[in-house]
């Protein structure tokens, strides 16, 4: 990080910027074209997990290269003090990089869903049905670094 001024240096404050903000912008690439695409997430013991329809882009590319990067941002807003050229934002911002997999069995599954609802919903009783967990996938991100930046606060 060029400006280390400006680092995120406390692991809590990472963890609990990615259990406030809603989406996720999912990083990957295939044959050399990237793609990147907003989702809502949930994160776990260094785990990102993602719900997606049973097929589509993400899911072809993850499949080719499980290589992916995500992006968060939180309380972004505009600093204008006067000059244009002294404008600015304040921010928190998290980029981070992993390896993505896909979580192929119901109980796995099931898991995963219920730390996304826990993450939009709170604390419930969230259960799957069968039927329910045959139509959706869930990818699993094993985080392998993590960094945060803040600027205004």
């Amino acid at each position: 990080m060029r400006r280390g001024d400006k680092e995120i240096h406390d692991a809590g404050l990472m963890e609990s910027i990615l259990d406030e903000v809603p989406v996720c912008r999912l990083g990957l690439c295939r044959d050399n074209i990237p793609y990147v695409v907003p989702m809502n997430f949930a994160q776990k013991d260094n785990v990102i997990y993602l719900h997606a329809a049973l097929e589509g882009k993400k899911l072809d590319i993850i499949r080719a290269n499980p290589l992916v990067c995500f992006e968060v941002d939180h309380r972004t807003e505009i600093v204008s003090p006067g000059a244009a050229c002294n404008w600015g934002m304040r921010f928190y911002s998290i980029i981070g990089w992993g390896n993505a997999s896909i979580i192929e069995d119901a109980a796995g599954k099931a898991e995963a869903l219920r730390i996304i609802m826990e993450k939009y919903a709170g604390r419930g009783d969230f259960s799957f049905s069968e039927d329910s967990l045959e139509k959706v996938v869930v990818i699993m991100i094993r985080i392998t670094e993590m960094t945060g930046k803040k600027s205004g606060y």
